[in-house]
C-alpha cells in the first residue's frame, strides 16, 4: 500500500471535516505522514518522518479540534460497538482495518490499580501502518547461521520503525522456507481481517490476535509448531515468560522492545531473564537522522 493510501485509510476515522482538512494537505506532506493528532483545544496536526510534528491549517488559523470530535473518532475507529471494545480501550488504543492504530489519552476512570476506561479524552494519535518491503534484506545474512535463524531482538526508541521491520523479517524468513508463528496482540504487524493478514507477513506465517502476547505464543508454539516465535514489543513478565519456554522448546525468537541499549534492558527488571538466560544471540538497534533509517547488528 502507497504511504498516502495508507493516510486515506487510517484518517477514516477521523470526523468528516478534520478528515477533509487532512487529505487537502499537499500529496507531498502526506506521503511523508506517519502519525496523525488531534487534540482537544489545541487543534490537527500530522508527524513527518523525522518526528517533526506540523498543524493543519486549511485556512490562517490551526483547524480547530473539540472534544466530541474525539469521542467521534473512538466511536468511528469502535465501529460503533463500544461494548466489543472496552478492554482495548482500557490498555489506551483501538486496532483499526489496515493495521493503523488510535492511541487515547485523557481523563482515566481506574479500578484496582488499572485504567477502567477514559471518562473524557484529551487527545488521540493515529499511527499510520504502511509495509515497507526489503528493509531486513541486508540484514537477514547476519542474522542466519548454518541455514537457521538465530534469535533476535529488535532494540529501538518508539516510532523509529521496529514494527515495519519485524513485519519484513517475517515476510523474508518466509521466501526461505522458515515458518513463523506471530503473536499479534494489537493488530499492527499483520492485521488480520476475516482470518487474512492486511499487511504483508508472507505465507508462511501463523498469526495469533485478539490475546496478550504471552498467551498467543503459548498458543502458537502447542499448535503451530513454529521455527521461529515472534511478537512486537514485548513488555510484559508473561510475554518474557513465555518467550523463555519458547526458546527453551527450540523455537528461535524474533521480538522487539523499546530501549536505546542492552545496558538499559538489563537495569529493567522485567527483561533480566531474556538476558540472563542468554535467549538472543543477535541485536538489532535502529538509528534515524532526518528520515533515513540505518540499522546494526550486534552479537550477543
Amino acid at each position: 500500500m502507497k504511504r498516502i493510501q495508507a493516510v486515506e485509510q487510517a484518517a477514516m476515522v477521523l470526523p468528516r471535516e478534520l478528515r477533509l482538512a487532512l487529505l487537502s494537505q499537499e500529496p507531498s506532506q502526506l506521503n511523508r505522514c506517519e502519525e496523525i493528532r488531534a487534540r482537544a483545544g489545541r487543534g490537527l496536526s500530522w508527524t513527518d518522518d523525522t518526528g517533526t510534528e506540523h498543524p493543519v491549517c486549511p485556512g490562517s488559523a490551526p483547524m480547530p479540534v473539540t472534544a466530541e470530535d474525539l469521542r467521534m473518532a473512538v466511536e468511528l475507529a469502535a465501529r460503533s460497538s463500544m461494548q466489543g471494545v472496552q478492554d482495548k480501550l482500557a490498555n489506551g488504543f483501538l486496532p483499526l482495518r489496515g493495521g493503523h492504530r488510535l492511541g487515547l489519552c485523557g481523563t482515566a476512570a481506574i479500578r484496582e490499580g488499572s485504567i477502567l476506561q477514559f471518562r473524557t479524552l484529551s487527545s488521540v494519535n493515529i499511527r499510520v501502518a504502511c509495509p515497507v518491503e526489503n528493509v531486513g534484506a541486508e540484514l537477514l545474512p547476519e542474522l542466519m547461521a548454518a541455514d537457521r535463524f538465530q534469535s533476535t531482538l529488535i532494540l529501538a526508541p518508539p516510532g523509529e520503525g521496529k514494527t515495519t521491520l519485524l513485519r519484513d523479517l517475517i515476510r523474508l524468513l518466509g521466501a526461505r522456507g522458515i515458518r513463523t508463528g506471530l503473536a499479534d496482540e494489537r493488530g499492527e504487524v499483520a492485521a488480520l481481517y476475516q482470518g487474512v493478514p492486511q499487511l504483508e507477513v508472507g505465507t508462511l506465517c501463523d498469526v495469533a490476535d485478539g490475546c496478550g502476547k504471552g498467551e498467543g505464543l503459548l498458543l502458537l508454539l502447542r499448535t503451530m509448531n513454529p521455527h521461529v516465535l515472534a511478537a512486537d514489543e514485548v513488555s510484559k513478565p508473561e510475554d518474557v515468560e513465555a518467550i523463555c519456554q519458547g526458546a527453551n522448546c527450540g523455537a528461535a525468537i524474533l521480538a522487539t522492545a523499546h530501549g536505546g541499549s542492552v545496558e538499559e534492558l538489563g537495569r529493567r527488571g522485567v527483561y533480566r531473564p531474556l538476558l540472563e538466560q542468554h535467549v538472543f544471540s543477535r541485536l538489532v538497534t535502529i538509528h534515524r537522522e532526518n528520515a533515513r533509517r540505518s540499522y546494526e547488528v550486534h552479537p550477543l
